[in-house]
């Protein structure tokens, strides 16, 4: 396990980090799973409104290096410029459950968010770890005040479930952060001459974290490695010399990786002593600062652990059967089988995932997972029988590529199941897309339409766990109602929802209005025309088509109210009604001619000579 803690001052992230979580080591390949925990992140307002709607920048940097080496977003936590992040190898996705996230503010009294303490634990392969990242009280004589945020942060964050309750409840706790404890005693010339005589160890005593842990009762069991490293505050910005403005802080170790084992009931050795065969065991193999960063006033620290545990829970609670390869889209069947005991919901998903995937909602495609009642299961074995899904031909990515299939579980919000990579080759056929679109277009109603008009979306993207907001107001419920994106939302998007990633049909109209909500008033020719030309200058059409020719609209009417100007869309959106943009091609129609164009799933098919005004174009 890597742990690494870096205060960034509110800066922009760097362009490589791949040294500060030892990506570019051997070590690389026996990591496990890395826990970031980052303060003083940027979260003034405007910055803080952009990060709501979309994930902020160091979440996205971490994701974008560490998923080339098969590390998956397990769980985030932020409190303002507090934030947690925890990777884990896609293989291990099934063994982390009981997934859950807190935070404390303990800044100006409890009710600001600038100090404080986030944290996420989970199981791992059955036993209770938790990670603690805190921003505890600057200054040299706050350390009262310190002791009395880390109590009040362990005594507030609560957990669900039958066990591990309390932080301190969990058979390990890595509790880490910018703890903000300096040296006391000592002179800022004698601390300088300390560091660059390399003389590290003259000044560990007057450490005040070193200090506490033999003082007070809140840190007892609490272990640190040797501080060989020199002091990580504070620096001039950009360099690596230490502060030299007027303030001159002294330097110090604020930034800090401590780690706890839960004693057992029985049997625990005191004085440090080994523990013994059998009983949890953590060894540090690295505790080091990286003083190539200077964007920061602090410089990173990083400390990766060798955790053994007594036992390992190695089934998963659903195993996933699938062939080594898909080349025909009939062999895309996935089939399954469920631990007794395991949780099942009607919104558990089977997620069809492309290697190097960044977190269990980034996937390419996904099934419902089937809840047939039916099933008998024995007490001490699988399922007896085995249930299957599969994926829709339109579903599946084209092309060759590896990829991985993964069963989340929505009770649990974690992935309870995984595969081993498997090839996925389709041909890519543009012919047959096209042709699929256009018989979609007449059978299947766009997904769109789902999103905005159901009160609730079965869909499993990140948007069904949080409420997205909008600068729109309500819409009206036209039926039938479809949002067509513009030719901007059309393109790639790194978005997890599959709604982004289906093509929508070409010629759908964007509103369909039944015939009984249509006025029977009619309107000039000439106006008509005119109200077209003018909504066609403001990028909307307003059309009107039903079976027995061209309607015209009355000002009185319910549709002629629903102008699309007056509903405040946003502008990357756009209304359509089939009538009016006809109004533009009615001189042409006068004519007898009629486009080569289906313009609705509804309208006839076929084109030619279109009769006079009154009969069916």
């Amino acid at each position: 396990i890597t742990v690494v803690t870096w205060n960034v001052g509110t800066a922009m992230p760097p362009n490589d980090v791949t040294s500060l979580l030892h990506l570019n080591t051997s070590e690389t390949n026996d990591v496990d799973m890395i826990a970031i925990g980052l303060q003083e992140v940027n979260s003034k307002i405007n910055k803080r409104l952009k990060d709501a709607l979309f994930t902020d920048q160091w979440s996205e940097l971490f994701m974008d290096v560490l998923s080339p080496f098969h590390f998956i977003l397990v769980s985030t936590v932020r409190m303002q410029g507090v934030i947690l992040l925890v990777f884990a190898k896609y293989y291990h996705l099934p063994f982390l459950q009981d997934i859950q996230t807190d935070c404390t503010r303990t800044g100006l009294g409890g009710y600001w968010g600038n100090k404080g303490g986030v944290s996420v634990r989970l199981s791992i392969f059955g036993h209770m770890v938790c990670f603690l990242n805190c921003h505890l009280p600057a200054h040299l004589e706050k350390a009262e005040q310190r002791k009395e945020d880390f109590a009040t942060i362990l005594h507030m964050q609560q957990f669900e479930g039958p066990v591990a309750n309390g932080i301190l409840d969990h058979d390990l706790v890595f509790w880490f952060g910018d703890l903000n404890f300096r040296i006391e005693s000592l002179d800022i010339c004698f601390v300088k001459y300390a560091i660059d005589s390399n003389v590290l160890s003259q000044l560990w005593e007057k450490d005040q974290l070193n200090i506490a842990k033999s003082t007070w009762p809140v840190l007892r069991g609490f272990q640190e490695g040797p501080l060989n490293f020199p002091p990580t505050f504070k620096f001039d910005v950009g360099t690596n010399k230490y502060d030299s403005s007027a303030k001159k802080r002294k330097p110090a170790w604020t930034d800090r990786i401590l780690w706890k084992i839960k004693p057992p009931s029985k049997g625990w050795g005191t004085g440090g002593h080994r523990p013994s065969q059998g009983v949890l065991s953590v060894s540090q193999l690295c505790y080091c600062s990286h003083m190539e960063y200077t964007i920061s006033d602090h410089k990173p620290v990083a400390a990766i652990f060798a955790v053994q545990f007594a036992s390992k829970v190695d089934k998963p609670q659903v195993e996933i059967y699938v062939a080594d390869e898909w080349s025909r889209p009939e062999q895309a069947v996935v089939r399954y089988k469920m631990a007794v005991g395991f949780h099942r919901s009607s919104w558990d998903w089977i997620g069809l995932y492309r290697v190097g995937f960044r977190h269990p909602k980034d996937y390419v495609s996904y099934v419902w997972a089937r809840s047939d009642d039916g099933e008998r299961c024995l007490e001490k074995q699988l399922c007896v029988s085995g249930l299957q899904v599969m994926f829709s031909e339109e579903a599946l990515p084209k092309g060759n590529g590896e990829y991985i299939l993964g069963y989340y579980s929505n009770t649990s919000s974690s992935i309870a199941g995984v595969t081993e990579p498997f090839q996925i080759s389709l041909p890519r056929s543009e012919e047959g897309s096209s042709s699929t679109d256009s018989s979609g277009s007449s059978s299947e109603e766009d997904d769109s339409t789902l999103v905005l008009l159901a009160p609730k979306s079965r869909s499993p993207s990140p948007g069904k766990m949080k409420r997205h907001r909008s600068r729109s107001p309500s819409l009206a419920k036209f039926q039938g109602l479809i949002l067509r994106p513009s030719s901007r939302d059309r393109g790639t998007s790194r978005s997890p929802s599959p709604q982004s990633r289906r093509s929508l049909p070409r010629n759908i109209p964007t509103i369909h209005v039944p015939q009984e909500e249509l006025g029977h008033h009619g309107v000039k020719g000439k106006e008509l025309g005119q109200a077209a030309e003018s909504l066609e200058g403001s990028s909307f059409y307003q059309t009107v088509q039903e079976q027995g020719g061209l309607q015209r609209v009355s000002a009185d009417s319910p549709l002629a109210r629903a102008d699309p100007r007056n509903l405040g869309l946003l502008p990357a959106l756009r209304l359509e009604m089939i009538d009016q943009a006809l109004g533009r091609r009615r001189e042409s129609t006068d004519q007898g001619y009629y486009p080569c164009q289906k313009m609705s799933p509804t309208s006839p098919p076929g084109c030619g000579t279109a009769s006079k005004e009154g009969r069916n174009p």
